[in-house]
């Protein structure tokens, strides 16, 4: 979803069903579409859109709110069946602790770069068993990322999804295989991936273009969003 206004016309509401109309029709009625409302929708609008997306039979929706506002999420899960995933911005077991307990989240995304790693992260996963919670860990990253959630999806009953950016349009010259020697690590075949086998993650790094782009340097920075008053949006 794009920014939306803490409330705002429902012009933006029904551009946003649009485009979810337009990809079930194409891909029909069981493919599994996700909805990522990156915390762009605030408590007001968010249960607008939730409720008009229902129809939709979505495989999830996404950070319907952020996560310092989830007190909502129990009021907008009361709207419709879609399963609600949260987790990126949270960052140890003790933050997906009152998640797990406030009982209205079916799907947990930690990032295992930022949550502590495979070790912090499968701990988070166990517990997450315990609530009959799913986990879809957030990884839009490089290919040691990738790998290491792999070696996690392996070991928890309870993965049912994994997040991956080969080919993501953001990453030019800059792409997930772009830092791997074995370029053919990742396996995907009909939605499905095998499990690095090799030493280690899996994965060996090609170091001589680690060092290219390192000496290129980059400075990256969230995108600054602005409504049309020129207030923040959240991004």
């Amino acid at each position: 979803t794009e920014e939306l206004q803490i409330v705002d016309s429902h012009d933006k509401i029904d551009a946003a069903v649009e485009r979810v109309a337009m990809v079930r029709e194409a891909v029909g009625p069981n493919i599994g579409i996700a909805v990522d409302f990156h915390g762009r929708v605030h408590r007001p609008m968010a249960r607008a859109l939730v409720k008009e997306l229902e129809s939709y039979r979505l495989m999830f929706i996404e950070e319907p709110v952020l996560s310092e506002n989830r007190e909502a999420l129990k009021e907008i899960a009361a709207l419709g069946s879609t399963p609600i995933a949260l987790g990126e911005r949270l960052y140890s077991r003790w933050d997906f602790k009152s998640v797990f307990e406030e009982g209205v989240v079916d799907i947990i995304q930690p990032d295992l770069s930022h949550a502590g790693g495979i070790t912090e992260c499968r701990k988070i996963a166990a517990m997450a068993e315990a609530y009959d919670v799913a986990v879809a860990p957030h990884c839009p990253l490089g290919p040691i990322a990738l790998a290491a959630c792999l070696q996690l999806d392996a070991v928890s009953y309870n993965c049912f999804i994994q997040e991956q950016s080969l080919g993501i349009h953001y990453n030019a010259a800059n792409d997930l295989l772009d830092y791997a020697a074995n370029k053919d690590v990742f396996r995907y075949e009909d939605g499905y991936v095998a499990i690095p086998d090799g030493p280690g993650l899996g994965v060996e790094i090609d170091e001589d273009y680690v060092k290219e782009r390192a000496r290129e340097g980059h400075r990256w920075r969230n995108p600054i969003w602005r409504h049309k008053d020129g207030s923040f949006a959240e991004w």
